[in-house]
């Protein structure tokens, strides 16, 4: 599960990794609009909760907080990445799951293969890497790209892994 995390839109997206397979599985956005800043952190909390409830994912990884011009906006997605995380934490009696962290850079790196890619050509990767038709919200793509860049870190890592058992 991939979280792209946000004061006013937090994207989620689901995909199933099977060997070099990878599936789309679920996606969406959690839209708080103009809600108190508290009301917002509670409806983030809560639909992470029921979506790791309903999905149990054994991963779930999130894009890293980065400053950008306003450090008033740093700290409120700061606070609703902490609010996707308590839910993460609280719902350890459903599902156990490893916890991953990427820059925004990594993971268009990932999926776009550049770093600097916009909103529109991840979208775009996303769509072509999980073979999905139609338009996808751009929030729920960042998401999705979250968990595309995760399942590509996971396979390098046990490329790698072999690579070094053979060599032994």
């Amino acid at each position: 599960m991939g979280i792209d995390p946000g004061s006013r839109v937090t994207g989620f997206g689901l995909i199933e990794v099977s060997g070099d397979q990878t599936k789309y599985q679920a996606s969406g956005c959690i839209r708080t609009g103009k809600m108190p800043f508290n009301a917002r952190l509670e409806e983030i909390y809560s639909t992470v909760a029921g979506l790791i409830a309903k999905h149990t994912p054994g991963e779930i990884c999130l894009e890293k907080i980065f400053m950008h011009r306003n450090a008033d906006s740093a700290l409120k997605l700061g606070h609703a990445r902490a609010a996707a995380l308590c839910a993460v934490f609280a719902n350890h009696a459903i599902v156990r799951p490893e916890l991953a962290e990427y820059s925004p850079r990594e993971i268009k790196q990932a999926v776009a293969g550049y770093g600097a890619a916009d909103k529109q050509q991840v979208q775009i990767m996303v769509r072509r890497l999980l073979a999905l038709s139609g338009d996808i919200q751009a929030d729920a793509a960042d998401a999705l790209a979250v968990a595309l860049c995760h399942a590509n870190s996971r396979r390098t890592a046990a490329l790698l892994a072999g690579h070094r058992e053979a060599v032994r």
